[in-house]
């Protein structure tokens, strides 16, 4: 009952402010996100790698209200390339984006002139356009170090324009990866059309509020619907990402592989940083690919919160901290 809570509260920017000036905040935040800039994050993407592991890194900030925003979340994520330029780890550290980081969720110029539309009404609402020209160059340059980009997945009003853009991205650099999400009744359509030689679909349970009409709300239906749409995806051509740290589905996922006779670089598993990390290298040193996400940045509140929402027990550890602060 506390997750939908949660998820509300990360939308309120009075929240933002009391959860920001908590005492145990810092400490809390800290097990979740990797630092605050790329200089901070660069040295755990080299332990990890020394590890046997592999990384897709995001820089966090969503929650934009300006098309400067946009072109400033953009470079942000070009600078991340240049930092990766001279490691030399090719696919094992790649980049996660939500494209309303990169302004899809601002109103088109159409939208705003002389009060009102201007013309036709484009295909996708919002800031579609904007937010394809501003990911472009951080795909380009990160297809030019040896290394790929995902697209989050986020609430399912954001979905259509996502699938539209990774499309259009994938005409020319068709490694870029996608995420789906099990709790909305949508995804196993998706999964199937998504499942073809050459895609990356990273398949998570899903973690934004979503109502009743459009997803699931039962904790068990989801893992029924996860499971579904493991098989579809274990069962096509592409390259299936496992976002999970349920012991019960990453060994239904290993099992699945093996029924689909997947070879293990056929398939990996991801799963956050700071949670399970013991799991982390167990699972690469039995010869999975286990690629770690890694968050980082200044702007971490919409994140935390959506991982505070994701388990109860990353809840309880914030309260005592907070109380042990105080």
């Amino acid at each position: 009952m506390l997750g939908p809570v949660i998820l509300a509260a990360s939308r309120s920017d009075r929240m933002r402010r009391f959860v920001s000036a908590a005492p145990g905040t810092k400490q809390v935040v800290g097990r979740f996100i990797a630092g605050e800039t790329v200089e901070q994050v660069i040295p755990i993407v080299q332990d990890a790698a020394a590890k046997g592991l592999e990384v897709t890194l995001d820089v966090v900030g969503e929650d934009i209200t300006t098309r400067e925003q946009a072109f400033t979340a953009r470079d942000a994520y070009l600078d991340l390339v240049e930092h990766l330029k001279g490691l030399g780890l090719g696919e094992r550290a790649e980049m996660s984006v939500k494209l309303s980081m990169f302004g899809q969720s601002l109103p088109s110029p159409a939208a705003t002139l002389n009060g009102g539309p201007s013309g036709p009404a484009p295909q996708f609402p919002g800031g579609h356009e904007l937010a394809l020209a501003n990911v472009r160059p951080v795909v380009e340059a990160a297809a030019a170090i040896g290394t790929t980009v995902t697209l989050d997945a986020e609430d399912h009003t954001t979905l259509d324009s996502m699938f539209a853009i990774h499309e259009e991205l994938r005409k020319d650099f068709p490694q870029t990866g996608c995420v789906i999400q099990a709790y909305l009744f949508r995804t196993e359509d998706d999964a199937r059309r998504l499942s073809g030689a050459g895609s990356r679909v990273r398949i998570v349970k899903g973690a934004y509020k979503e109502p009743a009409g459009v997803a699931f709300q039962d904790r068990a239906e989801i893992d029924k619907a996860y499971v579904r749409i493991l098989k579809i995806l274990m069962a096509g051509d592409g390259y299936p990402m496992i976002g999970s740290h349920d012991p019960r589905l990453i060994a239904i996922s290993q099992e699945l592989a093996r029924r689909a006779g997947r070879k293990l670089d056929e398939y990996e598993f991801q799963m956050l940083y700071g949670i399970r990390s013991e799991e982390h290298v167990r699972l690469a040193a039995e010869g999975h690919r286990m690629r770690v996400y890694t968050a980082y940045g200044t702007d971490w509140y919409g994140y935390f919160m959506r991982r505070l929402a994701e388990k109860p027990a990353n809840l309880l550890f914030f309260v005592r901290s907070m109380i042990t602060k105080n």
